[in-house]
């Protein structure tokens, strides 16, 4: 008896509840196409040069921990479960039946719609599967076959790891059916949440708003104290003023609103303006000190990037509190629109909504902020992580030095690490090139300047210059004897090459002075390690003039005919490490690199980054836009007589479903749409901190290409969330 209990009342849960069935069959999916290329079964062919170990070990634990937010949403669903059937429940108390069979029978009913999400899930994640191993293949620059694979372990790990959540939450659903009363199931359907005028949660976010205000008071008036300068441009004087003045405004407000005793939606309002002006004032910080090259540092962008951070979720959270407020008060002074045919009762269903459930739109709104974050940022950070790859991995062996830490000259380094030559002729590993190079100091003075960011600018010989060109297949360029040249890292801006130039067009050197090419500069990439620390140029000098200066660090760089192996290259590093170790005690410190390993754990790293951040993306996404479903579906049987009324009044069907998508379209338009226009102003504050970066690795082109093709994902989810609800909903209110 009882078995035919919980297979009828599944198959109307199933009914009831299709949303919750989709999202977790999507959630499935997704899990079971990100953990498959985890699997001991699958065996990729990606070479020799390869190791498939960490990138298979990282994409488990990363998916593992992300889907733990699928565990909120498998509590959310089955809580309103509980309210929708607590009358069920009720009847059944009241006819003898235990509660503790009560809650057996309501976790059966709820595992087999989990069970039967997570077969269609694990189907459909074979297809899905497809495209993972598409990408992964794609990022290791290898061809991609078809192959319908179902691999063992994944299949257990994702059933294990979904049945583990139903039994949890299971047990606690179980376990509050017993504890509850029958007077309170009878009654639950007709309970709201608390309404948020009533609680303290608006009140605590304006305490901790107004602590963080203080805190940019504080730093204004700093910036002000030791950078501020009277020739800055007009811009830059507003934003440091500004940074002061406005936090400053909006404590007044809040003291003058205590003393007057201000109504608390007035002070509220109040708040919701200042945190949009000091939101503007602090993002200039992150968009002027790019601009105008201001000495604020790392430290003080992430600092004013938090305030922003800040002052936009207040913003999200004031708005949502005001927004039943500003609906009443628009319905009330505009009777106009108020009596205009079905207006009243659409007002009503809004704001009765609203009252109760601010807390969780605030909630989902900022959830939703952070997923369309996650959606941009990942192909930003990817594609600045695999173009700084190639700049970095551009010789299969590279041995660098650094002189940082060397205090006597007889110190420095000048050996020709001859173990990497060994090593090679053991292994039969051919090179195309080799070239051992010094980089000098123009004048040897400068050999015990060591002040952060004002390194002495490093030199290189014209013929070493030449050689790494030929390695690279650029072209050779010539010299004077009294003339010099530049070479640029990429990430330098033109601003700064400009500058650099007109107050460098002649030096002084130890061998006399030189005067700038006609050819001024080069940009062809040739490394990272080419470069002293913390400078973005090199000097290129003619080699007479170099034998007269003071070697400081000495270079290797190496192109092999064939990629070296993995395992090879993993044995020469440790045989350099334990000659060469990272840091003498003389001072010395050397590196080494091979792009063989670089490549893979950059791949490896960029892979599992970009895969967490979109599977996380997607994760909250879904529970977002199942809980804005779900509120409204699971109080469709009050809808139900509502519209029912309409019905009786002679409200035409064509208006009634009118309304509904009235109603949808608010429901789901404020917090999207704030969501939205919140997280375009945290995404253009995080591009405008790494824009150098950008235009050097990606390309602002590329990066437009990929934001609007997550842009199209994000837009379908939302469509197709949308209509779902809008189908059932309707069929809800007119069964």
């Amino acid at each position: 008896m009882y078995t035919k209990l919980i297979l009828k009342n599944a198959k109307r849960s199933a009914k009831d509840y299709l949303v919750y069935i989709v999202t977790m069959t999507i959630c499935v999916t997704l899990f079971y196409a990100f953990l498959s290329i985890s699997s001991s079964y699958y065996k990729p062919d990606l070479g020799s040069e390869y190791d498939f170990t960490m990138l298979s070990d990282g994409m488990k634990i990363a998916i593992c921990m992300i889907t733990l937010l699928l565990l909120f949403l498998i509590w959310f669903v089955n809580h309103y479960m509980l309210r929708k059937k607590q009358r069920e429940f009720a009847v059944q108390s009241v006819m003898g039946m235990e509660q503790k069979t009560i809650g057996r029978i309501f976790f059966a009913e709820t595992l087999i719609m989990g069970v039967f999400s997570i077969l269609t899930g694990i189907f459909l994640g074979i297809f899905c599967s497809q495209f993972i191993t598409a990408m992964l293949l794609a990022s290791y620059g290898r061809p991609y076959e078809i192959s319908w694979t179902l691999f063992p372990d994944t299949v257990l790990l994702t059933a294990v790891f979904f049945v583990a959540s139903f039994f949890v939450v299971g047990i606690f659903n179980t376990r509050t059916i017993q504890k509850t009363k029958i007077i309170d199931m009878l009654s639950a359907e007709k309970e709201n949440e608390p309404e948020l005028k009533n609680s303290r949660f608006i009140s605590v976010a304006a305490v901790l708003f107004e602590l963080f205000t203080v805190w940019g008071l504080i730093t204004g008036i700093q910036k002000v104290w030791f950078y501020y300068d009277t020739r800055f441009a007009f811009l830059v004087q507003l934003m440091f003023w500004g940074n002061i003045l406005f936090p400053l405004m909006t404590l007044v407000w809040s003291a003058f609103s205590v003393i007057k005793k201000k109504k608390r939606d007035s002070f509220i309002a109040g708040l919701l303006i200042f945190s949009l002006l000091n939101c503007l004032t602090a993002a200039g910080v992150v968009a002027l000190t790019n601009k105008y090259y201001l000495p604020l540092g790392g430290g003080t962008l992430n600092q004013y990037l938090l305030f922003v951070l800040v002052d936009l979720l207040f913003f999200i959270c004031s708005l949502i509190y005001l927004a039943s407020g500003l609906i009443a008060k628009w319905k009330e002074k505009s009777p106009k629109h108020r009596y205009r045919k079905e207006a009243l009762f659409f007002f009503g269903q809004l704001t009765s909504k609203l009252n109760t459930t601010s807390k969780t739109m605030t909630i989902i709104c900022s959830t939703l902020v952070l997923a369309i974050f996650m959606f941009v940022a990942a192909p930003v950070l990817t594609g600045w992580s695999s173009g700084y790859l190639k700049i970095r991995s551009m010789y299969d062996i590279q041995v660098y030095s650094t002189y940082n830490d060397v205090y006597e000259e007889e110190n420095l380094p000048q050996d020709s690490y001859a173990v990497i030559t060994d090593f090679l002729t053991e292994h039969k590993i051919d090179t195309d090139y080799d070239c051992t190079f010094n980089l000098y100091l123009p004048k040897k003075e400068d050999f015990h300047n060591r002040q952060k960011y004002d390194f002495p600018i490093a030199a290189i010989s014209l013929s070493d210059y030449n050689t790494i060109r030929k390695m690279l297949g650029y072209e050779q360029i010539s010299l004077r004897d009294n003339e010099f040249t530049t070479q640029w890292r990429a990430i330098a801006t033109k601003e700064e090459q400009d500058s650099f130039l007109k107050d460098h067009s002649r030096i002084m050197t130890d061998a006399g002075e030189l005067t700038l090419s006609h050819q001024p500069y080069y940009e062809d990439t040739i490394g990272e390690t080419a470069y002293n620390s913390y400078t973005d140029v090199l000097y290129v000098f003619p080699d007479s003039i170099c034998k007269k200066l003071l070697p400081v660090i000495k270079n290797r760089y190496i192109t092999t005919a064939k990629n070296i192996s993995y395992e090879n290259a993993r044995e020469l590093e440790r045989l350099f490490t334990e000659e060469y170790p990272e840091q003498t005690e003389e001072g010395v410190m050397y590196g080494i690199r091979f792009s063989t390993l670089q490549t893979n754990s950059t791949i490896a790293s960029n892979f599992i980054l970009q895969a967490a951040m979109l599977y996380g993306a997607v994760v909250l996404m879904v529970i977002c836009l199942t809980v804005l479903s779900l509120q409204q579906l699971l109080d469709a049987g009050q809808y139900k007589y509502r519209f029912s009324v309409l019905r009786k009044l002679g409200v035409e069907e064509e208006r009634i479903s009118k309304l509904i998508l009235q109603q949808l379209s608010v429901w789901f338009g404020l917090p999207i749409i704030t969501a939205i226009i919140v997280a375009a102003v945290v995404i253009i504050c995080f591009i405008q901190i790494i824009s150098a970066e950008i235009s050097a690795y990606i390309g602002f082109g590329a990066l437009m290409l990929q934001i609007g093709v997550t842009v199209g994902i994000l837009v379908i989810l939302l469509i197709c969330y949308f209509i779902s609800t809008w189908i059932i909903f309707r069929r809800s209110v007119n069964s």
